[in-house]
């Protein structure tokens, strides 16, 4: 279930409390005359189902509510309540494949801005990932593919490409760029450091490395694992299960691929520095293209369940 918090305009409340009466799934409906002040106006508290969700709040956009007043939107832990419960079950389909779009594209903003919170995580995880792939140990390597950021900034890309949001598009496409050459330099540099003090050398980069030559040498198999990581993140991305997000970011080879660049890159080996570009490049690809192809699917879905149902809403009310 979600919560809803609204502020509407006192002229526009009648029209807010008939949308969300006629709203299959929605229940708990609450009116608190006079109660907001800033903005001026009335509040109204209601509890819908998550799969009637997204029709509601386009309703309610289009009542344009949201720039006159207030949406706020709430997940509910618990619910205990016999008309929660029917209204879920009244609800079309199911609330796990329901697709929030506002919420989605409120989190993928978020998370593709290009900030120094970002940047610090993608660069940290690079250079972890430069300790792993010169030391050749996978735990360096699957710790780096956990702390990396990078998928937030996919997610929004795959989001700004299905809702042609080219702001968004651009706002990701900047953070994957300047992220990944930022944390690419600053990593050449600290394997600069790190040869200097002793502890990296270009012999241990040359050494057979039975667990990370994978890194610097694509195939298809790179490809459809970069893929299957892309449905896996977005429907994570899509039903809120977030924790899901772990295993799909310990799939792919995108950090571990440009510390091996930039590593390669400081002791000029050329061939180990394109070949890992060549990796990077192949799994942003198969996430993108596996996102964006998982949430057209996901719409089209969803919109030939809401045209059977009437979008959740109800005409008579009931």
């Amino acid at each position: 279930m979600l919560h809803l918090r609204l502020i509407a305009p006192a002229d526009r409340t009648d029209e807010v409390v008939s949308t969300i009466e006629r709203t299959v799934g929605a229940t708990h409906l609450v009116v608190l005359p006079g109660a907001a002040r800033d903005p001026a106006g009335d509040v109204v508290l209601c509890d819908v189902a998550r799969e009637a969700g997204d029709a509601l709040l386009a309703e309610l956009r289009e009542l344009g509510l949201h720039e006159t007043g207030s949406i706020a939107v709430e997940d509910i832990d618990l619910s205990l309540s016999r008309r929660a419960d029917k209204a879920e079950a009244e609800a079309p389909g199911e609330g796990a494949d329901a697709v929030l779009w506002e919420h989605l594209a409120e989190a993928t903003h978020e998370e593709s801005t290009l900030s120094v919170t970002f940047l610090a995580f993608l660069v940290i995880a690079t250079m972890i990932a430069a300790c792993g792939v010169v030391l050749d140990n996978a735990i360096l390597i699957v710790g780096a593919m956990a702390v990396g950021p990078e998928f937030g900034p996919l997610a929004g890309l795959c989001t700004a490409l299905v809702r042609r949001a080219p702001r968004l598009a651009a706002r990701s496409a900047i953070a994957l760029v300047v992220g990944f050459a930022a944390a690419m330099a600053l990593t050449t540099g600290f394997s600069l450091l790190m040869d200097a003090s002793g502890l990296f050398g270009r012999d241990m980069l040359e050494a057979d490395r039975p667990n990370t030559d994978f890194i610097w040498k694509p195939d298809m198999f790179s490809f459809v694992v970069a893929v299957l990581a892309g449905i896996a993140g977005t429907l994570s991305l899509t039903s809120a299960k977030s924790g899901l997000l772990v295993g799909v970011a310990i799939s792919v080879t995108t950090v571990p691929a440009a510390a091996n660049a930039a590593v390669a890159l400081g002791y000029g080996e050329i061939d180990q520095m394109w070949g890992s570009i060549q990796q990077l490049l192949l799994n942003l690809a198969g996430i993108v293209l596996a996102g964006t192809l998982t949430l057209l699917v996901q719409k089209a879905l969803w919109a030939r369940q809401r045209r059977r149902t009437g979008r959740g809403i109800s005409p008579s009310g009931t």
